[in-house]
């Protein structure tokens, strides 16, 4: 086992996803996750990407999430609102409550600890 791992996707199938239709505000967002490493005791690191669309999100987990590409609006239950861009960072504290929306085509480096 190697104790240098490469956030790369290059060799690894994506896994699809949605957001739960409940949760769904608009639009038809799709996810594709790279899970490049993972760690006993809930520790992942890797690339998620989502298509335009709204919808509700809740963390119990905390998230370090670095944005590689387009254009996204995070909102906080208070109303606050977070635009992340490429070369933005943020973390996301287990608690978290808003929506999360897709403007363009997204494409982060996360690393969750659960």
């Amino acid at each position: 086992m190697n104790n240098f791992v490469k956030i790369d996707f290059d060799g690894i199938d994506p896994e699809h996803g949605a957001p739960k239709p409940e949760r769904v505000i608009s639009g038809d967002p799709q996810f594709r996750t790279w899970n490049c490493d993972a760690v006993d005791g809930g520790i992942y690191a890797g690339i998620w990407e989502a298509t335009p669309g709204k919808w509700r999100i809740a963390y119990d987990e905390w998230e370090f999430c670095h944005i590689l590409s387009g254009l996204s609006v995070i909102t906080e239950e208070d109303g606050s609102e977070y635009r992340v861009e490429a070369g933005d960072s943020f973390v996301l504290r287990p608690g978290f409550r808003g929506t999360w929306e897709v403007l363009e085509t997204t494409r982060k480096e996360y690393v969750i600890r659960l």
